[in-house]
């Protein structure tokens, strides 16, 4: 059998808090980009004419995050990178999808995800939601990912479709 003689407890002080400027500048930066999220959801809600700022950051979410899938490589980081960090990462941490969508089956997937959507009115919502990401990101990266999608992407970043004829 064996004994144990108890021990008295011992009371270890917590780590005295670090002053200094290491802890400063993550404060800005996060508040810099809670803005910079506000500012894209609001220029949705704007352009896609929701009643709300949740509505607008809804389907915000739900667009960004089937966009996702789709774009890869250099352009995926490009894209989420020169984004808020919240539309970064529901584009980064999306699973590349095997077969591209075409940009009518880009829609449906889309109104599939989007209580009470019908393919009309998810059009126009993931119009609102690419328009204003081409905006946000310039002209350079909007083609850069629209050579990636299949064609009929264009109309949904707002821009012409233009295809060459043979």
């Amino acid at each position: 059998m064996t004994v144990t003689t108890p021990q008295p407890r011992m009371t270890i002080p917590a780590p005295a808090p670090v002053a200094g400027p290491s802890l400063r500048p993550l404060a800005p930066e996060a508040g810099a980009d809670t803005a910079r999220w506000e500012a894209l959801t609001e220029a949705v809600r704007e352009a896609g004419q929701y009643s709300t700022a949740a509505e607008a950051e809804r389907v915000t979410r739900t667009v960004l995050t089937a966009l996702g899938g789709h774009v890869t490589g250099e352009e995926r980081v490009a894209l989420a990178q020169a984004l808020p960090r919240d539309a970064g990462t529901l584009l980064a941490s999306q699973i590349p999808a095997n077969t591209p969508l075409s940009a009518r089956e880009f829609v449906e997937s889309v109104a599939s995800h989007l209580e009470g959507a019908t393919p009309d009115t998810a059009r126009w919502d993931v119009s609102s939601v690419l328009g204003v990401v081409a905006g946000t990101v310039g002209e350079p990266l909007t083609t850069r990912v629209l050579t990636q999608l299949p064609p009929g992407y264009a109309l949904l970043f707002g821009r012409a479709d233009l295809a060459a004829t043979a």
